[in-house]
């Protein structure tokens, strides 16, 4: 659907590439912008906690993986249209994640159709008729918002217009300086709502499991959410960098469970000798970011999950240590970076502080499920489920 042409993720580092990536860095994932909507996450987070209170008192089965996606996702288009897209214990929750979930699998799968060309009439492995579906689904939605989004805009010019990133490109596409289509909003807004929701939901999964399978790491993230922040009171964004233990865990998650396995796939833009090999100009490149964190030349007991070992390490995940680059690195790395490690680092702290986990009866800790389940980004085949109890 010529996704290619028109998003963050695949564009070569041209002229459009260089426009989107100014709109999200300007618009969106500022220190200013940041902190102007910081409101609107404390929001989305007490909507979590509340969640989790009446369950506790209902007694009821959390499943981690979709609280996390509801809070990410209703971030992402609260931020992008004004709008919650799902609510907890809901079908339209299931329905979104899979949607979302789709495109993932399907950007992720290896395309023969690619390395042999005569093969793309035929779509042996449906890769072209998927992307189609799934896609199609999500640029319905799209479609549907915007449409109503520029009837409002039509019908009332007096009236105060949302302070939401749709405004921003909705003004931007009427600019002359900017060459931005209603197709190409369509397709950054996949990029966006995608990334945004999938990702984070996978790393917050994974971060709670891996605590869970190791009780005594678990005590010494409460403890220290008990001792730093206190009691009755919530984490707050300031807050992080008081928290070394909360970020040692987010560290070993992201090198553990990287969730984009293989990076966004790069091209080699000129012949390049690396250690005696040449990969010519053109090629496709995948950085398996997977393998450099259970690389035991970098890493001791690189199969163990010790968020210990960055307590006293300078090693961050920003892009200057190739050891741990989760979100990859220089020009095309991650611009959500900056969202992403504020709400991973709130979100696991909501989860775990006030609140104690008890494992589904008969399940140990060591016995919670680790298997991958691989796609463009690397989800937890068996669904985290447990119990939470208030402190």
């Amino acid at each position: 659907m010529d996704h290619d042409k028109a998003s963050v993720g695949w564009l070569p580092t041209e002229s459009k590439w260089r426009t989107f990536r100014k709109i999200l860095k300007e618009q969106m994932f500022t220190m200013h912008k940041l902190q102007a909507s910081e409101g609107l996450r404390q929001e989305k987070l007490k909507q979590l906690r509340d969640y989790l209170h009446e369950s506790c008192t209902s007694k009821r089965v959390v499943n981690i993986g979709e609280v996390a996606f509801v809070t990410s996702l209703n971030l992402m288009s609260a931020t992008l249209f004004s709008l919650d897209f799902a609510r907890f214990d809901s079908n339209s929750v299931q329905e979104m994640k899979e949607s979302i979930q789709d495109v993932m699998k399907i950007l992720g799968t290896p395309n023969l159709a690619d390395y042999f060309p005569f093969l793309k009439l035929i779509d042996p492995q449906g890769v072209t008729r998927g992307t189609k579906v799934y896609f199609g689904k999500l640029f319905a939605i799209f479609d549907e918002i915007i449409s109503k989004r520029l009837q409002e805009r039509s019908i009332s010019t007096d009236s105060p217009r949302k302070m939401d990133l749709l405004e921003v490109l909705l003004h931007l596409n009427q600019e002359s300086d900017f060459d931005l289509s209603h197709n190409d909003i369509k397709h950054l807004l996949l990029d966006l709502i995608v990334a945004g929701a999938d990702t984070t939901t996978d790393t917050v999964q994974w971060a709670i499991t891996e605590l869970l399978r190791n009780p005594q790491k678990m005590t010494k993230a409460k403890d220290e959410l008990r001792t730093i922040i206190g009691e009755n009171k919530q984490v707050e964004e300031l807050d992080i960098s008081r928290l070394p233990y909360l970020q040692a865990v987010i560290k070993e998650t992201f090198r553990c469970h990287p969730v984009a396995p293989f990076l966004v796939p790069h091209k080699a833009e000129a012949n390049v000798e690396i250690n005696g090999y040449i990969v010519p100009k053109g090629a496709q490149i995948l950085v398996n970011v997977w393998a450099i964190g259970r690389d035991s030349m970098i890493w001791s007991n690189p199969d163990t999950f010790e968020p210990e070992r960055f307590l006293d390490s300078k090693i961050d995940y920003r892009g200057q240590h190739f050891e741990l680059i989760a979100f990859g690195s220089g020009r095309r790395m991650c611009p959500g970076l900056p969202l992403a490690h504020v709400m991973v680092h709130l979100m696991v702290a909501s989860l775990i502080h006030n609140f104690d986990w008890k494992l589904e009866r008969g399940m140990k800790p060591e016995e919670l499920d680790l298997n991958e389940m691989f796609g463009l980004t690397l989800h937890k085949a068996v669904p985290l489920k447990a119990f939470p109890i208030n402190q």
